[in-house]
């Protein structure tokens, strides 16, 4: 675990490398799973301002689950979570013609509906804030239905918080990104030393 300023943050942060590969996963992270997206409460105000312009991308089972619901509710560990339906997908989620999931939210954004592009907790994703008293954790959740995206990362060398760059800067604004990627470049570097280390001596013990 690595601390910058009073967010602590795992070392997954700076190891995984993910780029998002929604045309193989099919946007599956806003269908599976047994909860909604957390919200903040910066995201109510929004999803309560914007409701009129989101709703007419939303399915009908997704209007129906919000009438019956709320806009938003309380999840079993107390957190607030946009609502889900049956079990199953995002209330705010609908498909495209190849069966993608995507978002009624960021659809009415890019159609110029709403400034708001999505919670931030989609926008963040796979990384995972949670706040408590005193300070604020950033970890990396694990998935199996991002596989793809791990391997399309590898395949780019895009590190996950390099992805994310945007989203980051977003919450926890520019200095702290940089920061972030400050310690990064530290350890690569550190890296790349060490393993120009084992070469020399490797090199050397060969003449031996």
């Amino acid at each position: 675990m690595l601390k910058i300023d009073d967010v602590i943050v795992s070392e997954e942060v700076l190891e995984k490398k993910f780029i998002c590969d929604i045309n193989s996963c099919k946007g599956q992270c806003c269908v599976k799973g047994d909860a909604g997206a957390p919200l903040e409460k910066e995201d109510i105000k929004k999803l309560k301002k914007n409701y009129k312009h989101i709703k007419p991308y939303m399915t009908k089972k997704g209007i129906d689950e919000v009438e019956k619901t709320g806009l938003y509710v309380r999840g079993s560990d107390g957190d607030l979570e946009t609502p889900i339906i049956n079990g199953k997908e995002c209330a705010y989620a609908f498909f495209d013609e190849k069966g993608t999931a995507l978002c009624s939210i960021q659809k009415s954004f890019e159609d110029k509906k709403i400034n708001w592009e999505k919670p931030i907790s989609c926008a963040l994703y796979p990384l995972r804030v949670k706040k408590y008293n005193s300070f604020t954790a950033i970890n990396y959740h694990n998935w199996s239905i991002c596989k793809s995206a791990c391997s399309l990362g590898e395949k780019n060398k895009i590190y996950v918080f390099q992805f994310l760059k945007n989203s980051i800067t977003k919450k926890f604004g520019s200095e702290w990104y940089e920061k972030l990627e400050k310690i990064f470049k530290k350890r690569i570097n550190h890296r790349n030393w060490k393993e120009s280390m084992r070469r020399l001596l490797y090199e050397i013990c060969k003449f031996h």
